[in-house]
């Protein structure tokens, strides 16, 4: 026999629905948590929020009339926006803006860049070099994992002067120079 619940009791139950838990219908939050290595769950719910804001935005641009000039306007610089920070793979039409996801936004983080790079084996080194401080993009020493990466900074990714993995690297190349490196 089970105790009547108290007022109190009853009034928390009402707002738990036990039949659909939320925590059950994240299958691809988790799978997306796993394959880019997020530590912290916030940045996923970030890029997820804005990929919704940019799926809403085209939405209401593709609602504007097609000879409208702000509607040509606004379609080209949200284009141009999203082709340089690499979300999209080309200027072509407005419908690209549905396929940016959070895992569009994951694929621009500096750990998975450095792997499309070649410059680590896998996420998980990756991302052990960059927290260390071994990786820099331009002139700014990068040591957080979530940094990122537009196209035009791709080419800008190196390794610390001072890093011990630019050392071996260009001991195996045979371009070790004594001066640079500081012997």
């Amino acid at each position: 026999m089970v105790r009547k619940l108290k007022y109190h009791e009853q009034k928390l139950l009402k707002k738990v629905d036990f039949i659909n838990w939320e925590v059950d219908n994240n299958n691809k939050e988790l799978r997306v948590l796993r394959k880019y290595h997020l530590d912290r769950r916030e940045d996923y719910t970030v890029y997820n929020k804005l990929s919704r804001a940019v799926r809403e935005l085209a939405n209401k641009i593709k609602d504007l009339d097609e000879k409208d000039a702000f509607r040509a306007q606004s379609t080209g610089r949200l284009l141009e926006k999203l082709y340089a920070m690499g979300l999209i793979p080309t200027k072509m039409s407005l419908q690209l803006c549905d396929t940016v996801t959070a895992s569009a936004f994951c694929r621009r983080r500096l750990p998975t860049i450095l792997v499309k790079l070649r410059m680590a084996q896998n996420l998980t080194t990756a991302i052990t070099y960059i927290e260390q401080g071994h990786v820099r993009v331009g002139a700014e020493v990068v040591t957080d994992p979530a940094y990122l990466v537009t196209r035009n900074m791709e080419d800008f990714i190196t390794w610390v002067d001072t890093s011990k993995i630019k050392r071996h690297v260009m001991e195996y190349n045979d371009e070790r120079d004594d001066f640079d490196l500081g012997v």
